[in-house]
């Protein structure tokens, strides 16, 4: 579990950095954000399905 948020922080801090620079003109960071985010919802679904196997 402990891996599973570390890589869902990573992939949260990389998402952010690409959101910041796509804000800022770049059109090649959005593509990589938009990428970055459907990861972050496939992790967050394995973080719910690994928490309720936890209880």
């Amino acid at each position: 579990m402990k891996e599973l948020v570390e890589k869902i922080n990573g992939l949260f801090t990389a998402f952010a950095l690409d959101a910041q620079k796509n804000v800022e003109g770049n059109k090649a960071a959005g593509v990589r954000a938009r990428k970055a985010s459907l990861e972050i919802e496939k992790a967050l679904k394995e973080y719910r399905k690994a928490s309720i196997e936890a209880k």
